[in-house]
This record gives structure tokens, sequence and C-alpha cells, in this order.
């Protein structure tokens, strides 16, 4: 026998150490579209957006345990369809891989829009032009490399958090002492859960970490570290930043602002202040497009790698390592989805898709738990099952609080349209070939029965002597080009 090649297929490094991948979930959720949407949902909550940003983080952690379970138990390319794969395979792990990929797309487009408002808070800028713009310099970004790529990121979260801790410290300085800051919510409790549902998003990025796991080194340990430490640290500095813009501005004011952090930090630290604020906010969204960005395209490269999408999507770059062709199939996608300029239809978009997705990763820990106890964990979600069963609760209740009714009418179409994917691509070529064949067949079949009846007078349809000449001609030839393609599709080559 010929002995076998020892060369290897391309594949993805491992380079990302613990600090990267921390800072590489912390700058994936500090998106520039989170700060813009936040005077939206304070309209809805009131000062009880303060509460509603930890119920949120909450949520999310409980999520995050599954990821670091998971992420260390199965560390390859695709995160959330990964995991169901391995769970459930079949059309589940299909319908999570699309929801989070299409949900990553929303999310860079969500993050270049909302760089665009919050630059518009200094200079006047087409907000679809520049946020496209942005989207292609970080798709150029991710083909170089993933290292590249997370250093930069590294580097702009660094400054963003530095920047934003001194605008903290300032509000606080010259706020109300935290005794007498008084909660209030003008919309009741139903308010409440309209902004979380609306909020969700706010911490979606901490799951770039799971998605660029195969990237990262040691990921058993690596992994769950930094996932949690990510949470955690945006927990305290998303409520830290929300308390201190609620009590400089009041939420009546504040939902009114095209960038309600700007307009806040000119009210503390003055117009100098306010435009470093945004400046750093600005860069919080850059790191964010980085971070979907590379989450989107490694979710196409494990859809493509298993099959459902073509080959080509999967290929890797020879000298960057990095899955090239996907990373600018979906960057097409995002440029689209950015240049119609619309925020709000995005971040519910977004929010829907992710839902799905948390939920699937909680069900996939408890089927995985169930079905392979025996599996080595080095790490295991604490408090199982309440916290999966908690997040998928919470995760699917929010959906009943999506005040636009078009993403959920979207939701149902994507979810149609990722099953024809699927059963399409199951089915195979040739028998695809044949299903449309006996379509062919039957609209050929009918077209020539009704002409007969309309010939016979058997059909109670009357159609006016000026039409009756174009009808009887086109009724032929729409049976013929039937019967036509009905022979071709049935006896063509696979």
């Amino acid at each position: 026998m010929p002995e076998r090649s020892h060369a290897k297929r391309p594949g993805l490094r491992r380079e990302l150490g613990l600090s990267q991948a921390t800072l590489l979930g912390i700058g994936g959720t500090l998106s520039a579209g989170n700060f813009v949407i936040l005077g939206h949902a304070a309209g809805m909550a009131g000062y009880s957006i303060v509460i509603v940003v930890i119920i949120c983080g909450i949520i999310s952690l409980f999520t995050m345990f599954s990821y670091c379970e998971l992420g260390t138990l199965i560390p390859m390319a695709g995160s959330e369809y990964t995991f169901a794969k391995v769970a459930y395979g079949g059309s589940i792990a299909f319908m999570t891989g699309w929801f989070e990929w299409i949900s990553n797309m929303f999310y860079a487009a969500l993050s270049s829009l909302g760089f665009a408002y919050i630059i518009s808070y200094l200079i006047p800028v087409n907000i679809p032009l520049t946020a496209v713009f942005m989207i292609l310099i970080f798709t150029a970004i991710n083909i170089r490399g993933v290292k590249e790529a997370a250093n930069v990121e590294s580097l702009m979260t660094i400054f963003v958090l530095v920047i934003l801790a001194i605008y903290v410290c300032n509000g606080w300085l010259q706020g109300p002492v935290i005794s007498d800051f008084q909660l209030s919510a003008p919309g009741g409790l139903l308010g409440m859960l309209a902004a979380t549902a609306y909020l969700f998003e706010l911490y979606l990025g901490a799951e770039a970490i799971a998605v660029v796991q195969a990237e990262v080194k040691d990921p058993k340990k690596t992994i769950p570290r930094a996932m949690i430490l990510s949470s955690i640290a945006l927990i305290v500095f998303y409520t830290a930043i929300t308390y201190a813009t609620v009590i400089t501005v009041p939420p009546e004011i504040l939902k009114h602002q095209a960038s309600p952090i700007a307009f806040a930090a000119e009210q503390v630290i003055g117009k100098l202040g306010a435009a470093v604020v945004t400046i750093a906010v600005a860069i919080a969204g850059l790191a964010a497009i980085n971070g979907a960005i590379m989450a989107q395209s490694r979710i196409l490269y494990a859809l493509s790698r298993d099959g459902y999408f073509p080959k080509a999507l999967s290929k890797i770059h020879k000298r960057f390592s990095t899955p090239h062709i996907a990373v600018i199939v979906s960057s097409i996608f995002t440029v689209a989805l950015a240049s119609t300029g619309g925020i709000n239809f995005v971040v519910y978009a977004v929010n829907f898709g992710f839902i799905v997705g948390f939920s699937l990763v909680n069900l996939s820990l408890i089927k995985l738990r169930k079905e392979r106890p025996r599996l080595k964990r080095t790490f295991k979600a604490p408090l199982y099952p309440f916290t999966p069963i908690v997040g998928i609760v919470a995760s699917l209740l929010l959906i009943l609080f999506i005040e636009d009714v078009g993403v959920l009418i979207l939701g149902a179409e994507l979810t149609i349209l990722a099953l024809l994917a699927y059963y399409i691509r199951m089915t195979g070529y040739s028998r695809i070939r044949i299903a449309f064949g006996g379509i062919n067949l039957g609209i050929g079949s009918f077209a020539l029965l009704l002409l007969f009846l309309m010939q016979t007078g058997l059909t109670p349809i009357t159609i006016p002597q000026e039409l009756a000449t174009p009808v009887f001609y086109g009724l032929i030839f729409l049976s013929v080009t039937q019967f036509l393609a009905a022979a071709l599709n049935i006896n063509g080559k696979s």
C-alpha cells in the first residue's frame, strides 16, 4: 500500500491567550450601538433602567456558564452550532448555526451604525455610508489574521475602558449619593420587561470567545476564565455607566438624544470631555464590529466545513490561516444590512436571533449532561440544572416583549428558509431535480386540463372574447414548457 501523506490541511491557529480572549469578550460587547440605544431603553424603564441592565447581565451570565462547560468540552470552531451539532445533530444544529450566523451579521451592522451615530455628535456624516466603510475596513483586518485583529481590539478596548471609567467617576462625584437615588418605572413591570427585551443584546459580545475557541491557547482553562471574567466585568461596567448617565440626565430627556452618553458627558465634564468620551465610544464600536465580523465568519466556516454550505466557504488562507472567503461573504450581507440605516429594527433582529441561539445552547448542555454524563468536563456549570433552565425560560419570555412585529415576521421567515435550506441539502441534488420535475409535470398537466375544460365549456370560468386567443396560446405555451422542463429534470444527469 502506498504510504499515507502526513501533510496537514491548513487550519486555524491557537494564538489567543487569557488576556486577549478576555478583552475580546469585553471589546466585542462594548458596541457603540449599545450606548445609542441606552436612551430609548431609559424612556421605557425610567430610572429602573439600572436594574434592567443588571437583569440582562445575570441572564447572560447564566447562559455563559453553559458556554464555558460546552466550550471546554468541545473546543472547536463554530461555538453554538458545534455544541448543538454534538448534542442533537441534524436540523437543530443547522438552525442554531443559521441563527447565530445571521444574528452576528445584524450585530456587526448594529455596531457599525452605532459608530456612525456616535461620531455624528462631533461631525456631520452620512450614517449608512460611514457604517459600510467601517465594515469594509474590519473585513480586511479579519482576513489578515485573528491575532492581528485581536491585538487591535485589545488596544482599543483598554483605551475605551480607561476613558469611560473617568466619565463614570466624574458622574458619580457630581451626582447624588446612592442612598438618595430613587428607582422609578413609568411603564411599571411591563415597561421594565420591554426594556429588558430591547437591551438583551447588551452583553452579547462575550460569546465571541466561544466563536474563536478553536484559536484559543489551552482552551480547557482559558475559555471559562475569559468568559466569566468578561461577563462579570461587563455587568459592573455597564451598571456603573448607566447609573452615571441617568443621575446626570433624566430618562425623559435622555430618550430623545441621538447619542445619550455624549450628551450626558457634556453635562458632567464639558464639551471637550464629551468629545473624548464620544471618541472612546466610537472606538468601542470599532472593537465590536471586529468581534462580530470574526464571529459570523467562523460560524459560516463551520457550517461549510460540515457540508451545509459550499466547501469553498471553509477554505483557509495559506498565508494568514483565516477563513477568508467566509469573512468576505458574511461581510457582503452585513454591508447590505448596514446600508439601510435603521437601528431599532436591527436591535430587535439581533435579540431574536440570539434568544433562539442562547436557548439551544442551554438545551445542548442539558442533553449532553443527561446522555453523556461520563465525558470529562474540566468546567461544570454551577447550580445545574437551575442556571440553564433559567437561561432558557428568561430568554424565551423576552420574545413576548419584542415591540417590532416585523422582527417576529422576519424570524418566522428565516426559520422557514433555514428548514428549506437544510432539507434541500439533505435531500440531495438528484432528488431535488426529480421533485422539481414532478412539480413541472403537475403544472403542465393542470394547464392542459384547464385548456381542455375551457374549450369544451365544462368550466364556469368565462373569458372575454378579446382575451380568448391569448389565453389559449398562453396555456399551450405553459404546458409545453413545463413538460419540457419535467423531462429535463427527471432525465438530467446528477
